[in-house]
């Protein structure tokens, strides 16, 4: 190590930079992961380091010392390359010769009687295939990986268009010998399976709406057949991102970054009991960030800069709850529900302590057109934040979260999916359909899949037999008893590898492995919403003049 300090003296290290950084790995290990400096600072004669591993969450981000740097493969960064100006002008590009070649030959080409064109030959229109609106329940290439963490880069490609459908690897098929056909709707690439030479095949086959007939414990030889992904997927069979909506409280446009957002800002949150580490940036007022500890009031989340002022605010704080009406309770959780209108800055305190740990959070302090709904825990000091969720008042998309978050103190004990069913039981009693807002953070991600699929799981393993036959569901009506959307639905059954096409039609197949694993989660899973505890009647707000 000494001699990575030797000659980080003659070489200096600037932001932009890329070398190997030690770090201990969940095994506590040493590994030394490539890593980016974003920053540097003295202190008390020494230099640190802020770094980004590359290819892993920022909330890994660190400030490091010398010591722990691999100077011996020290990348510096490369300079940008200018934009080459054409006729002095900046921002337009000369043309190529290729281009100046083909416009010569442009006006070159003389018109016919036959075809009017003014120089230019217009290729033959490709005769376009309708294709239904509705989901169709058909043949996917490949099937959606399990994805870990969404986006698999955390940085998610920003001005999302709809992509345009990329050329795929030849499948075969079971004859070995057919290809499927790749097409767009909505910008969504599906794949169809072409008609086959004597088979009659229903033209709505394998829709929503199609009888799927549920086989439990068997495993039938066949090819395995997977749904084509939703529109609002999070996966993308073809590596291509969906373009995420640009409204609301949780959008993955990053071109607000920069090296201040990219930093962590603030060092240390105590709130209540807890003191919290941040994972990402967060626009505290500046004067704040440079405190070694941040207070907040556990109750109404106000941000203060010293211990002695917490506990003068303490003193005149008459919140023992978040402001809202209660409208759940059982045992020690409860639910409360915050107009973002009405509680304005106690909206905006929620936003900030937030947006520390959701990376793709975008703050909106004109918190009007959001509900937000707090989970709490109660005990005889008041009842104490645990996670929350928020929806925006009118959605058109059918979206019934926003933002979700639990707590670091109370993560990995079950709140994370409370939280979730909350949300559908609330669209439940709206008897709307709802889905999550994308980008999912990584743990949003995997919490969410987990729910959808216990959820799926315990309606199909309910399902009885009728008449001495297999039980049959469609995927509507998976989506009308769960209020989840039908394409998270079509996803998540895609995501666990139930459907097959066995003798002309499909089945779930519902293996021992699965239904084992499942009755081994819900075992585990003590925390539930109970209906009849729920207190909610749902607002019109397209009639408010105002929110």
């Amino acid at each position: 190590m000494t001699k990575m300090a030797d000659s980080s003296s003659s070489v200096e290290i600037v932001e932009g930079c890329r070398l190997p950084v030690l770090r201990k790995n969940q095994e506590h290990e040493d590994e030394w992961p490539l890593a980016e400096i974003l920053s540097v600072k003295e202190v008390s004669g020494r230099k640190l380091y802020y770094v980004h591993y590359i290819d892993f969450n920022k909330r890994l981000d660190e400030w490091v010392t010398v010591d722990r740097l691999d100077m011996k493969k020290l990348q510096f960064p490369k300079k940008e390359a200018k934009t080459p100006t054409k006729n002095g002008l900046p921002g337009s590009r000369p043309s190529s010769p290729e281009r100046e070649v083909r416009k010569s030959l442009d006006l070159n080409v003389q018109p016919t009687a036959t075809a009017p064109s003014r120089g230019k030959t217009l290729p033959t229109p490709v005769q376009k295939r309708k294709v239904e609106s509705t989901v169709p329940l058909v043949a996917q290439v490949t099937p959606a990986s399990p994805v870990f963490s969404l986006p698999v880069s955390t940085e998610t490609p920003q001005g999302a268009i709809f992509p345009a459908v990329r050329e795929t690897n030849a499948f075969k098929s079971r004859e070995d010998h057919e290809q499927l056909s790749s097409l767009t709707t909505n910008g969504t690439a599906r794949r169809l399976i072409p008609a086959q030479p004597g088979r009659k095949r229903k033209a709505n086959c394998g829709g929503t709406d199609e009888m799927i007939k549920v086989l439990q414990y068997n495993n039938p030889q066949s090819a395995s057949v997977f749904l084509p992904p939703p529109e609002d997927s999070q996966d993308s069979s073809d590596g291509i991102p969906t373009a995420p909506r640009m409204t609301g409280s949780l959008v993955s446009d990053r071109s607000h970054d920069d090296i201040v957002t990219r930093m962590k800002n603030i060092e240390c949150i105590e709130l209540g009991r807890h003191r919290l580490k941040p994972w990402y940036f967060s626009p505290y007022p500046q004067e704040l960030t440079s405190l070694p500890i941040l207070y907040l009031c556990e109750f109404c989340l106000k941000y203060l800069k010293s211990l002695k002022c917490l506990q003068r605010h303490l003193t005149k704080c008459n919140l023992r709850h978040p402001p809202g009406n209660e409208i759940y309770r059982k045992g020690t959780i409860s639910f409360f529900e915050i107009d973002g209108r009405k509680n304005k800055t106690y909206s905006q305190n929620l936003c900030l302590l937030a947006k520390c740990f959701l990376d793709h959070k975008t703050l909106y302090y004109d918190t009007d057109p959001f509900l937000f709904y707090v989970m709490t825990e109660y005990d005889c000091k008041g009842f104490h934040i645990v996670g929350y969720f928020s929806k925006e008042k009118e959605s058109t998309e059918d979206y019934n979260v926003a933002c979700i978050l639990t707590l670091p103190p109370y993560q990995r004990r079950g709140y994370g999916k409370l939280l979730i069913e909350f949300s559908y039981e609330l669209s439940k009693v709206e008897g709307k359909t709802g889905t999550p807002e994308k980008p999912l953070s990584d743990l949003g991600l995997l919490s969410y899949r987990s729910y959808w699929s216990q959820t799926i799981l315990e309606i199909l393993m309910d399902l009885k037999p009728d008449n001495g036959e297999r039980p049959q569901i469609t995927i509507n009506e998976i989506s009308e008893i769960t209020s989840v959307k039908k394409e998270d639905v079509i996803s998540t059954l895609q995501y666990l590898n139930l459907i097959n096409y066995y003798k002309g039609q499909y089945i779930l197949t519902l293996s021992e492995d699965i239904v084992e694993g499942h009755e081994r989660a819900m075992q585990k899973r003590h925390l539930r919403i109970d209906p009849k505890c729920l207190h909610f009647t749902p607002k019109d707000w397209s009639k408010r003049g105002k929110w």
